[in-house]
């Protein structure tokens, strides 16, 4: 009886701890797509904490259903009369991606897609515009005194919005272009000799050409980037807030950074305090298929299935490109079950079948699944690695190319590429991964690496939230860097003073030399003569 009573009080602390504790109020800043999904995940757990979340969000979005009903509170601002905009600004990205940047070098894809995101800080910049100087919206944000804000920098503004608020705020992010934002607002140590940029397809084991590349890609990005992307900012930052500032000082106030990766995926590197490495956070055991779909999957007997997806923004492509990967996909003996919205290809085998949505989290963690062909987004990635599943990298923009070279480097995928690809390029890319055991092995033991941790990523994303919450900031994580210029970052200030130490005493000794010299000169002569 002792035993039972003191259980059942064990379970009502725990009970209580989980959702009778401190409970907050969370402003959020998200970005749509695919982010917000990785976000989602975090709020969901927040509220079922007890805390109160709210989310800034606009008119026309992709993936924010602001129109659910759900226990997430949205305010939402209307930024666009154009009731085709979200349609219109995602027929002009598909454009971009399939048909500007595959047939792009490095160099020149990282040109372009900045000048693609300068040309989107135009409507960004009208969004921060639609919040900030609605000034009822502002005093019903203030008198709510938040206590902390979670924002995913991609789309700039939640940073101000938290100053203006005077509440700490804390970034979730997966990258930024060439890492910008983590190097030189959250000053993230990068030695460029073995951290490959972000968008370099570089790995820490570089070449002395390769390291020539990534240090000119880094140069490239500190001043070209910074100057046509933040100070795109300073003028209208430092005129919100009154005083000289720029995107960057402004962001780098975070009080933490959850960086959605982590050492199954990442290479090591140096990282600091309020930073924090939460990757696969969303992934989680899979569940029961649709029957109809489970049905599909049992008939494929033990050849198994292939699970194929292009993510949530590539959801249809060029005729020739679905009917390439459709006549690869035929030739094998695995069914493939294909998220596809385009028409149907008309190479497309029997033991194919298309839908307009999978369950992929579930897809990946079965028991017949022997490949994920992927265009290298960071959630698909690590779905993937939590379930074992090696992959076919087919990267298409961004930093697909990178995630695709870290699963590479690990030996668990194998890449084409899309621009010039065949569909032979594709059979070979599959039987390679599926029955070559060494890239099952290695996808098993990321799976094992990402799994052998003391707190699960989305615990310890929460707890960080949290601990910002109870402290009201964390400012004790928070390194010097920030307060040094950046000549004093590098001691250049130190070791121009230690050169100038050292030109002054040589000076003074080769003076005193030759006086010595002269001195000694005269004398001799004088003694010469006499």
């Amino acid at each position: 009886m002792v035993s039972e009573k003191w259980a059942s009080v064990v379970i009502l602390l725990q009970f209580c701890f989980a959702g009778c504790g401190y409970s907050g109020k969370i402003l959020v800043w998200p970005c749509d797509m695919s982010h917000w999904l990785n976000l989602k995940t975090i709020l969901d757990k927040l509220i079922e904490r007890g805390h109160e979340v709210t989310v800034l969000t606009y008119s026309q979005t992709f993936l924010i259903d602001y129109k659910k009903p759900s226990a997430l509170k949205f305010v939402v601002v209307n930024v666009t009369q154009d009731k085709d905009y979200a349609k219109k600004s995602n027929n002009e990205f598909v454009n971009f991606v399939l048909h500007v940047l595959p047939n792009s070098s490095t160099w020149q894809s990282v040109i372009k897609l900045n000048d693609f995101f300068v040309k989107l800080s135009g409507f960004f910049k009208f969004l921060c515009e639609s919040f900030v100087y609605n000034q009822t919206l502002m005093k019903k944000l203030q008198e709510a005194n938040y206590d902390v804000m979670l924002i995913d920098p991609v789309i700039p503004c939640g940073e101000l919005l938290a100053e203006l608020l005077a509440v700490p705020f804390v970034v979730s992010l997966r990258a930024s272009i060439g890492g910008n934002m983590e190097r030189h607002c959250g000053k993230l140590p990068a030695p460029p000799s073995y951290v490959p940029v972000l968008m370099s397809r570089l790995t820490d084991n570089m070449t002395f050409l390769e390291r020539v590349k990534n240090i000119m890609l880094s140069f490239f990005f500190d001043f070209w980037i910074q100057d046509y992307n933040f100070h795109f900012w300073k003028d209208f930052y430092s005129k919100i807030l009154g005083r000289p500032t720029t995107l960057c000082e402004t962001v780098g106030k975070a009080e933490m950074w959850l960086i959605r990766t982590y050492w199954d995926f990442e290479f090591p590197q140096p990282y600091l305090p309020n930073f924090e490495f939460v990757g696969g956070l969303h992934c989680k055991p899979a569940k029961t298929l649709p029957k109809e779909m489970e049905e599909f999957v049992q008939s494929s007997g033990e050849d198994g299935i292939v699970v194929f997806s292009l993510g949530s923004m590539l959801q249809n492509l060029t005729t020739e490109k679905a009917d390439l990967f459709a006549s690869a996909l035929a030739q094998i003996p695995q069914k493939v079950l294909w998220r596809y919205q385009g028409k149907k290809p008309a190479t497309l085998g029997a033991n194919i079948q298309l839908y307009d949505w999978i369950p992929q989290n579930d897809l990946l963690g079965h028991p017949k699944t022997k490949a994920f062909i992927t265009h290298g987004g960071i959630n698909g990635i690590y779905e993937a690695i939590y379930h074992g599943v090696p992959m076919v990298g087919v990267p298409i923009f961004g930093d697909q190319y990178d995630n695709i070279i870290h699963m590479k480097a690990k030996g668990a995928a194998v890449e084409i590429n899309f621009s010039t690809m065949t569909s032979a390029d594709v059979l070979r890319a599959l039987r390679t991964v599926i029955y070559e055991p060494f890239y099952k092995e290695n996808a098993m033991r990321l799976s094992r690496i990402h799994h052998d941790q003391p707190v699960k990523p989305l615990d310890r994303a929460v707890f960080w939230i949290e601990y910002v919450m109870r402290h009201k900031g964390a400012k004790h994580l928070r390194p010097a860097v920030h307060d040094l210029t950046w000549f004093q970052y590098y001691s250049l200030d130190v070791i121009g003073f230690l050169l100038a130490c050292i030109a002054t005493a040589l000076f003074l000794i080769i003076k005193c030399c030759l006086y010595s010299c002269q001195k000694f000169g005269k004398t001799g002569k004088k003694k010469k003569k006499e």
